[in-house]
């Protein structure tokens, strides 16, 4: 069937987009001529014109054509227009079910986390936090359960514009033991907050991937540390690291 209302030149740059991207090893302006059955000059100025936009690169020791990194810009924006707080919802509220306790999710923002959503569970808690509300990265669970996640080059760059400045007497204040703390972290999967930003006050953390694999967000749990004891901390562990995988399969995210 024709298709109608079409301009000539975006269809053909279209098809010759989906017959490259097809092709793990690339393809030659005469093998696309041939399979397109048009002429070599009209592949050729189609795929300079992609080229300049980033959506086609010319693989320079073959010559031979392949998709460009401008389609995984274009796709990830349309990935991250899934609004991780609408798709972690189901999530925190069970978690707020099961526990009582005040559910936090988080963003990062330049050296920063933003609480972006939370949940007040149903035992009397006062805290600082509030959607909107920003807090540091090294001595909160969700702030570590991030950094754990970046480069360290990029961490280390954080540590040296922000400090480690002291919130409690529990506060981690040296680089050296931060980043062996960021190492467990990762290692383990969760992430925890012993009194380290408020008094009285401890939190268990995971983190959140998006579809490319990067972190994207941190789900965490807060309570007094008369009822976050050790003995409570220790099932919640793999609890908050399934619900952090929870929220990164909703984000498209594939291990």
């Amino acid at each position: 069937m024709e298709r109608e209302n079409v301009v000539k030149s975006v269809a053909r740059a279209l098809d010759i987009v989906a017959l490259v991207s097809a092709s793990r090893t690339g393809l030659g302006v005469t093998e696309i001529a041939n399979q397109m059955d048009i002429n070599k000059s009209s592949v050729f100025r189609t795929l300079a014109t992609l080229e300049q936009y980033g959506y086609i690169e010319q693989q320079k020791e073959t010559g031979r054509y392949r998709i460009g990194y401008a389609f995984l810009d274009v796709s990830s924006k349309l990935l991250d227009s899934l609004d991780v707080r609408a798709e972690a919802q189901d999530v925190l509220q069970q978690l707020e079910t099961e526990t009582n306790e005040v559910v936090h999710l988080v963003v990062y923002d330049r050296g920063e986390v933003v609480y972006i959503e939370k949940l007040d569970g149903y035992e009397a808690l006062r805290m600082h936090s509030k959607v909107g509300k920003r807090a540091p990265v090294h001595c909160t669970s969700v702030g570590k359960a991030i950094l754990a996640h970046l480069p360290v080059t990029e961490v280390i760059d954080i540590l040296d514009r922000k400090g480690l400045p002291i919130h409690t007497e529990h506060t981690i204040t040296t680089k050296e033991s931060f980043l062996k703390e960021l190492a467990h972290v990762k290692k383990d999967g969760y992430a925890l907050d012993l009194e380290e930003n408020e008094p009285g006050i401890r939190c268990i953390a995971a983190p959140v991937f998006d579809h490319n694999g990067a972190v994207a967000a941190a789900v965490s749990i807060s309570g007094p540390t008369l009822r976050m004891t050790d003995e409570r901390l220790l099932p919640l562990q793999k609890r908050m690291i399934q619900a952090g995988k929870d929220i990164s399969n909703r984000l498209g995210f594939r291990e």
